[in-house]
């Protein structure tokens, strides 16, 4: 499962508000974070900038939320 949902909560975001920066719907947002559907990679792109974490982390394969370069 996608760790953005807690990212998210972490900031006291929104659905709608991600859904925004990331150019998608709240609805279908909601699906991707309860795991409904998949991110795309330029989503997946979007949402590390935004949350200045490694594409990795989202998606549960690093264990540490590290800084982008």
């Amino acid at each position: 499962m996608y760790r953005i949902k807690d990212l998210r909560e972490d900031r006291d975001l929104s659905q709608a508000e991600i859904a925004k920066v990331i150019g998608t719907t709240q609805q279908q947002y909601s699906k991707i974070e309860t795991g409904k559907a998949d991110i795309s990679g330029e989503k997946l792109r979007k949402l590390a900038l935004f949350y200045n974490v490694s594409a990795d982390y989202i998606l549960g394969l690093a264990k540490e939320a590290r800084p982008l370069k």
